[in-house]
């Protein structure tokens, strides 16, 4: 099939061969046609199937088809609007829009928090038909009546099961409430899990529903590696590879922002020009970074698993997990990140003792094993012990014999900062009680009172989830209201993710 098939207009048609697109992807080839017909859609898409392109051609199409709609102080009103959950995917989005849009005479612009707020007021005095935005810059501009929502004719909700998982509902309820009941919606997510189902009964009316390749897949363009190496070699190890394979263009990952800080630090000073990329980061440095890396001038990219959303870069070779998630969906989102559109990536992991059970969770998830090989002068000590592994206020046993603690465990609301925690069984010293419940079997929580002194909790409260996996933490600290912070949050008990397939370069 081409995209000649699809319903879509010559100038569309004409941008798409532009960028060098002759067929469509497969959500492409479904989701574009069931958009244009004007109905509701739920969409299972992992990045990296083209997904972009599945719903921005469509919007497109339809926008250039009416009317342009004037708000009440004359300006052309937004008819659409797209949501993300970080600023990098909105910025990937517009960019496509811009793309794809570039014959037609439509206007767009991105908006998300990190940066100044007035230029962002002087686009909206001008006037757009598409805005792509951050619910919580988002509702900053509508706090202040800057922005007018009542026109718009469609909503895009773009990777709605990420939003879950770092709080946004709250943030999502209070957008869907400046919007006009009669609207397009259409919901993409990587799973279809319990919340997200949710949403879309109170989001979409009689939605379409389609999804595309199995579930937790890995490309087969994507070739897997793992590595054994001793915890305290890993750095050695990267910094070896990199120079004896002679890798121009990296994405690494890391569990936590300071673990990506330091280990851009030492690579710099390897010489190995090398930047992190997380959600401490300021905008101009998260957008030097990327577009450095982009461009092929800095050799490594070092990023957490949330800041990576929305890092798509056309042929990337090489995606290293220098540690492994401890939610095991999490490694098929990193890999997803090389081996598009057809081309060949490669995926090593460096793993320690300390991360055997997450690795057991991964290969189990995936269905298949990851061959293994030891480099030569990096092998690992046979007598070594695992130690447990600190995720903020989370202390997993990742190590053999153990669960990793996927999938994630309960919580709610709350935006979710660095490192996710794992699941199973928690034991928490101090006070307080986490908001929001699981989707696991069941929740018990017993608590014995207690006092702080000296900063130092007293008294001993226990927490048993048991959820879909297995895992042991342990914990110290005081945990009231939202989780907001290092520890662990999700909102699912079992979140499988879907599997990436080829897509469009970077605009899809």
């Amino acid at each position: 099939m081409s995209f000649d098939a699809l319903g879509l207009s010559q100038p569309i048609l004409r941008a798409i061969a532009d960028a060098g697109y002759t067929s469509p992807t497969p959500i492409q080839s479904q989701a574009i046609p069931a958009v244009l017909s004007g109905g509701d859609l739920m969409a299972g898409a992992q990045t990296g199937t083209g997904k972009t392109a599945g719903f921005t051609l469509p919007v497109l199409e339809r926008l250039s088809a009416g009317k342009p709609i004037r708000d009440a102080r004359g300006r052309t009103a937004i008819r659409a609007l797209v949501l993300t959950p970080t600023r990098e995917l909105a910025a990937q989005v517009e960019e496509s829009v811009r793309t794809y849009g570039k014959y037609l005479p439509l206007t767009s612009m991105v908006m998300f928090g990190g940066v100044g707020m007035q230029p962002q007021i002087d686009k909206l005095r001008k006037g757009v038909d598409i805005l792509v935005a951050t619910p919580g810059r988002l509702l900053d501009h509508a706090q202040q009546g800057t922005l007018d929502l009542s026109q718009v004719q469609i909503l895009v909700l773009d990777e709605a099961d990420r939003m879950l998982d770092m709080g946004f509902i709250h943030d999502i309820k209070k957008v869907l409430a400046l919007l006009p009941k009669k609207k397009q919606s259409l919901l993409f997510s990587a799973t279809f899990s319990d919340d997200i189902k949710a949403l879309a009964d109170r989001l979409l009316d009689k939605p379409g529903l389609i999804e595309v390749a199995r579930r937790n897949a890995t490309a087969d363009t994507i070739a897997q590696k793992i590595h054994p190496v001793d915890r305290d070699r890993k750095k050695d190890l990267l910094a070896h590879l990199i120079r004896e394979q002679d890798w121009h263009q990296v994405l690494v990952f890391t569990r936590m922002k300071h673990g990506a800080n330091r280990l851009a630090e030492f690579l710099d000073k390897q010489g190995i020009t090398a930047m992190a990329i997380h959600g401490n980061k300021s905008q101009g440095a998260r957008t030097k970074a990327l577009a450095e890396f982009k461009s092929g001038d800095l050799q490594v990219l070092v990023a957490t698993d949330i800041a990576a959303r929305g890092i798509d870069i056309d042929q990337l070779p090489h995606v290293v997990n220098y540690e492994l998630p401890n939610v095991a969906e999490d490694y098929v989102h990193r890999i997803g990140r090389t081996g598009r559109a057809g081309a060949q990536g490669e995926a090593l992991s460096l793993v320690c003792i300390d991360e055997e059970g997450f690795l057991r969770d991964i290969q189990k998830l995936i269905k298949r094993e990851i061959p293994r090989e030891v480099v030569p002068g990096f092998e690992p000590d046979p007598n070594a012990k695992p130690e447990p592994i600190v995720l903020g206020r989370m202390v997993l046993n990742g190590g053999l014999g153990k669960s990793s603690g996927s999938p994630r465990p309960s919580g709610g609301g709350g935006r979710r900062g660095g490192g996710g925690g794992g699941g199973g069984r928690s034991q928490a010293q101090g006070q307080g009680r986490p908001q929001g419940g699981g989707q696991g079997q069941g929740q018990q929580r017993q608590a014995q009172g207690g006092q702080r002194q000296g900063g130092q909790p007293q008294g001993q409260g226990q927490r048993q989830a048991q959820g879909q996996g297995g895992g042991q933490g342990q914990g110290q600290g005081q945990r009231q209201g939202e989780r907001r912070g290092g520890g662990g949050h999700g909102n699912q008990g079992n979140r499988p993710a879907g599997a990436a397939l080829t897509r469009p370069k970077s605009n899809s």
